[in-house]
């Protein structure tokens, strides 16, 4: 997309924000914002330059979740190959190679809820509000937030957020683990950026990628042995990777590395997701 009409893209440095651009509306989800959105997260992907992204929304809400206003944002026909627009999203954040950082104000409700799910880091707003408000819709959830959310927060919460649909605030969101931080509402993003600059600055954006994925596809497996086996096979290869070598020289030194790695040319390629 040349063009983005309800998403904001810009770059700061190794910082990509990436923020929800429909005010007036409450950030309200449409369909066009779902598919800017996936543009927007590949293209911070694609790009060497850009080390963390973080997510957020213009205005006070972050999200209110879908705009109705059009009508359904279901498929016109039924289609096994059709992709739902929090999806379209969630999916794309999960398959990042660069860590996610959302900042969250106001309400961040139904889709507000389950896009943000795959992100790294969930930083939010004393006073936001949450909610997978699907049951209460006559909705099924999005995003695959049935599969998220409980690695986040355990079956029991999730079991209570999902099937009551009910409203919750800042600080059982905090107490639960679906956000790591609470801030005053105008503090929420320089937090964010505070946090964005710190990663990039001191870790290495190789093992980050391969970091991220080893914990989202590798915990849920019945054994540790195959994550041990892979473990072992990345452990073998860092006497060749120039970065392991900065890393200690760095932290002998007492100053800040000076990583020359990148995610486009240095990810091995026996990495048992990249055939996924």
């Amino acid at each position: 997309m040349d063009h983005y009409e309800e998403i904001r893209y810009a770059v700061d440095g190794a910082v990509a924000t990436v923020s929800l651009n429909r005010p007036a509306a409450r950030n309200g989800y449409t369909m066009r914002m779902a598919d800017e959105l996936a543009d927007a997260f590949g293209r911070a992907d694609l790009d060497d330059g850009v080390r963390v992204v973080v997510f957020t929304g213009e205005g006070p809400d972050f999200c209110v979740g879908a705009d109705l206003s059009g009508g359904s944002l279901g498929a016109p026909t039924p289609d096994a190959d059709w992709d739902e627009p929090a999806g379209r999203c969630s999916m794309r954040i999960f398959a990042m190679n660069k860590p996610v950082i959302a900042a969250i104000r106001g309400a961040a409700v139904g889709a507000g809820s389950t896009i943000i799910l795959p992100a790294d880091f969930r930083l939010a707003a004393a006073d936001a509000r949450f909610g997978f408000v699907f049951s209460r819709r006559g909705f099924y959830p999005e995003g695959a937030s049935t599969w998220f959310l409980p690695r986040l927060v355990g079956l029991g919460r999730s079991l209570d957020w999902m099937i009551s649909g009910r409203v919750f605030g800042a600080e059982e969101a905090l107490a639960a683990g679906l956000v790591g931080e609470l801030h005053p509402a105008d503090e929420v993003l320089p937090r964010a950026y505070e946090l964005a600059a710190e990663l990039a600055r001191r870790t290495a954006p190789v093992p980050v990628a391969v970091i991220r994925h080893l914990l989202f596809r590798m915990s849920p497996l019945d054994s540790p042995f195959p994550v041990q086996r892979l473990d072992s096979r990345l452990i073998a290869g860092l006497a060749q990777s120039p970065d392991a070598v900065e890393g200690v020289l760095s932290f002998l030194q007492k100053r800040d590395p000076v990583w020359t790695e990148t995610v486009s040319r240095n990810l091995p390629d026996y990495l048992p997701w990249n055939a996924t």
